[in-house]
């Protein structure tokens, strides 16, 4: 015995026994989800983002303009959308179609 606890497993995508722990971290990787700006611009938490154009905000008569600038976005569990803060709107969550990173 060599005296390594790992357990192997078969991994399916590159046709070998692998340990347990390496096939765990190769599929939380995987799992990653990335977001991308309207420009292609991978965007993290606590990033700004500028408006590209004119939105009408749900439930108000207000529209934020083209080139406002958010700060401190959060990503969530959809790709395609984030949590912003804005001075006169709260929980405001846009699409990432949208927005542009500074």
């Amino acid at each position: 015995m060599s005296g390594t606890n790992d357990d192997y497993v078969y991994d399916e995508a590159t046709g070998e026994w692998r340990p347990a722990s390496e096939v765990a971290a190769a599929a939380a990787e995987a799992a990653k989800v990335v977001v991308r700006d309207a420009a292609g611009n991978v965007l993290a938490d606590g990033d700004s983002v500028t408006l590209i154009k004119d939105l009408k905000v749900k439930g108000t008569s207000q529209t934020l303009k083209q080139g406002t600038v958010i700060r401190s976005i959060r990503l969530t569990e959809n790709p395609e959308e984030i949590d912003c803060r804005h001075d006169t709107i709260k929980g405001l969550v846009l699409r990432t179609e949208f927005v542009r990173k500074r």
